[in-house]
C-alpha cells in the first residue's frame, strides 16, 4: 500500500495477523469483507444463525440464494472468494463463557459485531483477561457508537455499564448504519496492526445520522472494576 505509514511492511503485519470476528450480522458482514479486501491474514467469523429474509438489507454477504444457510460459512465462501490467500475459520456456535477463551485465544484483535449485550460482555470479560484488543461497537435505528478497549490501558465495557443494558430484540436498523460502523471498526483494527495513527481509546465515538452528528466523548477507567480494575497501564 502506498498509504502514508503503511507501506510493505504494514501490509505484511496485517498478512500475518489474525482477527476473530464476533457475529456475521449487519456488523460482522461489512467488518470481514473490508478486512479482507485489506489483506488480513487469518480470520474466525462466529455466528451461530442462518440467513433470513430480514437480514438481506443489512447483512450485505447474505443473498437471496442464501436463506436458510449458515452466515459464517456463507461468509467465508464469498470471502475466500474475493482473496484466495486467506484463511477463514467459520464457526457456526454461540460464544459462552466456556468457549470464549478458546474462541479468541490466539487473536490479534477481536471484533464485537454482537446484538446482544449478555455475549459482549463475556467476550469483554475474556478480551481483558487475556489482554487481547476488543473494539466495540453496537447501533440502532439511524444511531451508532464505537469504542477501542486496550485492557489495562483504558476503560472496558464494564466500566462504562456496570449494569447490564436491557436487551432489544427487532430493533429497527437502516442498512447504511451498520456499514458505517463496520468501516469505522475495520479502520480502528487496521490502525492497531500496522501501528500507525489515533484509535478511539479512552474515548467513544457516538454518531447520529439523522441530524449527521459526530459526537465524542471521553471515557475513563473504573479503579474499582471487578474485570480490568486490577489491570496496571
Amino acid at each position: 500500500m502506498s498509504l502514508p505509514h503503511w507501506g510493505k511492511e504494514g501490509q505484511k503485519r496485517l498478512k500475518s495477523a489474525k482477527v476473530v470476528v464476533a457475529g456475521a450480522g449487519g456488523l460482522g458482514c461489512p467488518v470481514s469483507l473490508y478486512l479482507t479486501a485489506a489483506g488480513i491474514g487469518k480470520l474466525t467469523i462466529i455466528d451461530k444463525d442462518k440467513f433470513e429474509l430480514s437480514n438481506l438489507n443489512r447483512q450485505i454477504l447474505g443473498w437471496q440464494r442464501d436463506l436458510g444457510s449458515f452466515k459464517a460459512k456463507v461468509v467465508a465462501e464469498k470471502l475466500v472468494a474475493l482473496n484466495p490467500e486467506i484463511k477463514v475459520h467459520p464457526l457456526v456456535i454461540e460464544i459462552t463463557e466456556e468457549n470464549i477463551g478458546e474462541l479468541i485465544q490466539d487473536a490479534n484483535v477481536v471484533i464485537d459485531a454482537m446484538d446482544n449485550w449478555k455475549t459482549r460482555f463475556i467476550i469483554n470479560t475474556e478480551c481483558v483477561k487475556r489482554k487481547i484488543p476488543f473494539i466495540h461497537a453496537g447501533i440502532s435505528g439511524l444511531y451508532g457508537q464505537i469504542m477501542t478497549i486496550i485492557p489495562g490501558k483504558t476503560p472496558c465495557l464494564l466500566c462504562l455499564l456496570p449494569e447490564t443494558p436491557k436487551e432489544v430484540s427487532n430493533f429497527p436498523v437502516l442498512g447504511v448504519t451498520p456499514s458505517i460502523f463496520a468501516s469505522l471498526q475495520v479502520m480502528e483494527t487496521i490502525k492497531l496492526i500496522v501501528g500507525f495513527g489515533e484509535t478511539l481509546t479512552r474515548k467513544m465515538l457516538l454518531f447520529d445520522l439523522e441530524s449527521m452528528n459526530f459526537t465524542i466523548i471521553p471515557v475513563e477507567r473504573n479503579p474499582k472494576c471487578p474485570i480490568c480494575g486490577h489491570l496496571t497501564k
